[in-house]
């Protein structure tokens, strides 16, 4: 099957699967994290691309304003959580805070040790809620994602992701490595686990993203129907040993 075909069946199966999570008041959290041109957006937009937007809601939140930063760091994200019969994917949400503000200086060491330590706690709280989270961390190699980044420059269609920030992403490869690391093994918890993607093939990066979306649901529609997400490009955070396998 190509690549086409298998999206479009995958996403058939997002419909079915959006059926039941309204029809059971469901609440789905989907949090994607990163590195730069990892291909976050790309895998998001398939996954939404045919479902109705009064139950899907995509949330990529801007710098914060000066308000946001006096007031409980948990709250702007706070309040784009789903509600019942919702599904709401978040393109980078809290753990902003664990990697670009970290790596970039935008908080301090205290903040930034508060939210470690506060984190989990938080989530668990939205799970007791009612509400599954479910995490991705997309990867790439330093020699993709430059090539990704060159290429938002001259494409007229991509020239408004890039920034300042795209040229710091490379030349602190290693802190930004040093970060993810720190965030996945304190972060990572037992009802809110980090997923791990490779994406270095962006098309089989999403296919089975959404096939790992899918086999996390408890669709009763779906069981046994479709093929689990190839361990090849998406596997669950477990510890140290999987760093290993991080770029």
């Amino acid at each position: 099957m190509d690549y086409k075909a298998e999206l479009r069946s995958l996403q058939i199966a997002l419909t079915t699967f959006q059926r039941y999570l309204i029809e059971h008041e469901h609440k789905v959290l989907v949090l994607f994290e990163g590195r730069d041109a990892a291909g976050k957006d790309g895998t998001i937009k398939r996954i939404v691309e045919h479902l109705s937007p009064r139950e899907v809601r995509t949330v990529a939140l801007g710098i914060p304003s000066d308000r946001d930063r006096r007031s409980w760091y948990f709250k702007r994200y706070a309040d784009h959580l789903p509600a019942a019969r919702e599904m709401v994917l978040f393109n980078r949400s809290w753990y902003n805070r664990a990697g670009v503000e970290r790596v970039m200086g935008f908080c301090t060491d205290r903040e930034y040790e508060d939210f470690m330590q506060q984190v989990i706690p938080f989530e668990e709280l939205l799970v007791a809620s009612g509400i599954q989270i479910i995490k991705y961390y997309l990867d790439i190699s330093l020699s993709e994602q430059k090539v990704r980044l060159e290429a938002r420059k001259s494409d007229p269609l991509k020239q408004w992701k890039s920034s300042p920030i795209d040229a710091v992403a490379v030349e602190r490869w290693m802190e930004y490595s040093s970060a993810r690391d720190a965030m996945l093994l304190n972060t990572t918890s037992r009802v809110a686990p980090w997923v791990v993607v490779n994406s270095n093939n962006k098309k089989k990066a999403r296919l089975n993203v959404i096939r790992d979306l899918l086999g996390r649901i408890d669709c009763p529609a779906l069981k046994d129907k479709l093929e689990p997400a190839d361990p090849a490009f998406v596997w669950k955070f477990t510890g140290k040993d999987c760093l290993k396998k991080l770029a």
